[in-house]
């Protein structure tokens, strides 16, 4: 059962359940095995004597995917790169005033710290998702294991990003293909080096207009990507030549394992997300795509869309 029926098109980095008296954000971890599944860790708490998700409280301005690494760091001591959103759920505290809404990501292992007791997590322990369910001591964490158990991680995924803004178009002489980043798209691209990071790249690609490239170079230098390839059939001017043949180039691209990180632009974007979610059975009326926005898209072995989550900008 794939995660489309959760699908997410109003900017995941803000607080879906309103107003909260304790907003916080987690991951569940997870690591593949020899024979096709999956683990996930879990966290013993002592101060409560649960088993639990490492979670914790998102710091005043911070974006709720680098809560959820960040938090998945200290208590686990576990590097993640984020993929589908897993929802979100809200409780109340005994003995706390309000509403607790935390907010999860399923997301995988990529560096293992190593795990040292503290006072607040004294033991990690790597389970089946079946055991994971039996474990867990709240009923919401695990829902949140099922509903990654039911879908299955991913075989691979695609960052789909949208170039930021660049000049105006009517005051350009020249190919198109060569207006450069506004002012406002150079900082939106700068926003992007800090965003993009948190999904773990394994390549880049962009569409042949230089303000593609130009979005994801600030991220590409700092992740240590020597060359951003070019995909012209995923360029408006290629693609709407060839719009079978630009489906075509995508799922080839989305089908390599791990991530991939493409830019492209907004008369291409849409379509192709579009297709996606209609063969899912999941379509979306009128598919965002500002700019510099952002679609992660999992993919299971057979190339089949399984989630999709739009940021609707670069949060810092």
């Amino acid at each position: 059962m794939p995660l489309l029926t959760r699908v997410r098109t109003d900017g995941a980095e803000v607080d879906p359940a309103g107003l909260a008296d304790v907003v916080a954000a987690g991951t569940v971890p997870y690591r593949r095995t020899p024979d096709g599944g999956f683990e996930v860790a879990l966290v013993h708490r002592p101060r409560y004597d649960d088993w639990s998700l490492p979670k914790g409280h998102q710091d005043p301005g911070e974006p709720l995917t680098r809560t959820a690494l960040r938090e998945t760091a200290e208590e686990a001591r576990l590097d993640c790169r984020l993929g589908a959103r897993l929802g979100h759920t809200a409780y109340t505290v005994p003995g706390k005033p309000g509403q607790k809404v935390v907010h999860y990501w399923a997301a995988e292992v990529v560096g293992d710290q190593g795990f040292d007791p503290t006072d607040e997590t004294d033991e990690l322990r790597w389970v089946s998702p079946a055991e994971a369910v039996e474990l867990l001591d709240y009923p919401h964490d695990a829902q949140l294991v099922t509903r990654l158990a039911e879908a299955g991680v991913p075989a691979s995924t695609v960052v789909l990003v949208r170039h930021a803004k660049a000049g105006d178009r009517e005051s350009w002489v020249g190919d198109d293909d060569l207006r450069p980043l506004s002012g406002t798209g150079t900082t939106q691209a700068g926003r992007l080096a800090e965003f993009l990071p948190r999904f773990g790249a394994d390549r880049v690609a962009a569409a042949p207009p230089v303000r593609c490239p130009q979005t994801i170079e600030p991220y590409a230098e700092k992740a240590g990507f020597t060359e951003i390839a070019t995909e012209p059939l995923l360029g408006e001017r290629g693609y709407w030549e060839d719009p079978d043949g630009g489906l075509l180039r995508f799922r080839a691209l989305a089908g390599q394992p791990g991530v991939t990180l493409i830019s492209s632009q907004g008369g291409v974007i849409p379509d192709v997300v579009e297709t996606l979610l209609d063969e899912a059975g999941a379509g979306v009326e009128d598919v965002p795509s500002a700019k510099a926005s952002t679609w992660v898209l999992g993919f299971d072995a057979d190339g089949t869309l399984q989630s999709a989550d739009y940021y609707r900008r670069p949060p810092a």
